[in-house]
């Protein structure tokens, strides 16, 4: 069974991640050298399109995958850190009494 990683160990590696850029490579058209790409990504609620020269298609790939390392452990961050709080809130919780039907305490019943 796999241990989760503890929180720390997550920040460490996100902190790793020196270069990274949102997007999608998209070849655009081919030519005679070979396929042409162009970045895609949203910035501010827009779609930006950027090309990429053929030399800086490895990096920009690189960069990709190390964003989307990035997101994996901020859901994986987010998680643990979610799981670890409800544990700890409902550790603190005492089971409440039942609450009663009235509101007002019970009388004794008057014998005539």
């Amino acid at each position: 069974m796999k241990q989760k990683p503890e929180p720390l160990e997550i920040l460490r590696n996100i902190a790793d991640i020196d270069r990274m850029e949102r997007g999608k490579l998209c070849i655009i058209r081919h030519g005679p050298n070979g396929p042409y790409f162009n970045l895609q990504r949203r910035e501010g609620g827009r779609n930006v399109t950027e090309y990429v020269p053929p030399d800086q298609i490895p990096q920009v790939q690189t960069n990709i995958e190390a964003h989307d390392r990035f997101q994996s452990l901020v859901g994986e961050y987010e998680t643990l850190i979610t799981e670890q709080t409800r544990r700890e809130r409902k550790a603190g919780i005492k089971k409440k009494p039942s609450p009663r039907k009235s509101p007002l305490p019970k009388k004794p019943k008057s014998k005539t």
